[in-house]
């Protein structure tokens, strides 16, 4: 199964991707444990995309692509945005990060997905759920 969404960069349209994840998991069984990984997951990524990437620009888009094949879930978000460097990216469990609120999304995408990915450029995440139907 395959899904592609495109959205403006606006928070609002955020429930469009979550409807679509919604949908997927009821429609695939995947469990409710990963559904969660899923969903938190995917929504960090899009926001991430929509604030930090695309700078809440509507005239930019996320593309969202949603693979599901032999029970890996693959999801790619990309925003029009410049990209980042995932390495520069504070750890938050570190002391002096503990009330910075920047580097949580990455942080728990990181340890949610059980693989993650960004492109060179830093404007492309791949996101990858294995063994998620029971």
């Amino acid at each position: 199964m395959e899904k592609t969404i495109k959205i403006e960069s606006k928070l609002s349209n955020l429930s469009v991707v979550e409807n679509a994840i919604d949908t997927i998991t009821r429609d695939s069984g995947i469990n409710r444990e990963n559904y969660g990984k899923i969903m938190v997951s995917v929504m960090e990524a899009v926001n991430n995309a929509i604030v930090h990437g695309n700078k809440y620009n509507e005239k930019k888009f996320v593309n969202i692509f949603i693979s599901l094949e032999n029970n890996l879930l693959e999801v790619t978000i990309e925003d029009q945005g410049k990209g980042f460097k995932p390495s520069e990216v504070p750890d938050p469990t570190e002391p002096e990060n503990l009330e910075n609120v920047n580097g949580r999304g990455v942080f728990l995408m990181k340890n949610l997905a059980d693989e993650l990915r960004f492109n060179k450029a830093g404007n492309k995440v791949i996101l990858k759920f294995k063994n998620i139907i029971s």
